[in-house]
């Protein structure tokens, strides 16, 4: 009888965590080192549940909200933008040409 009550325990408790859906630190994450024609260097993270694009460049994070964008995705904040295309990666820092950037 008490092997039957921890079956049904250990099983409840399986239901209640899958209920509850995921731990904030099992969620996906996804990190890029980046590259760019002019010597910049920057690191972005996508976070499962966030839609912003979470940016380390030039020793600062920067979270970028995510903007309308007719093909592929845009991100601006903080005077920099951005755009992950089919075609490739940009970034553009205010006062500064677009400089094309690929993984590292």
């Amino acid at each position: 009888m008490n092997r039957q009550k921890t079956v049904i325990f250990g099983a409840a408790l399986c239901v209640a965590g899958a209920a509850a859906g995921p731990s904030p630190g099992l969620a996906q994450t996804t990190f890029q080192n980046y590259g760019c024609a002019d010597g910049s260097q920057f690191i972005v993270g996508f976070f499962e549940y966030d839609k912003r694009a979470h940016l380390q460049i030039d020793g600062k994070a920067l979270t970028l909200g995510k903007r309308l964008a007719l093909s592929g995705s845009r991100y601006s904040g903080g005077g920099i933008t951005l755009t992950i295309t089919k075609a490739g990666t940009t970034l553009k820092r205010a006062k500064r040409r677009a400089t094309a950037c690929e993984m590292i």
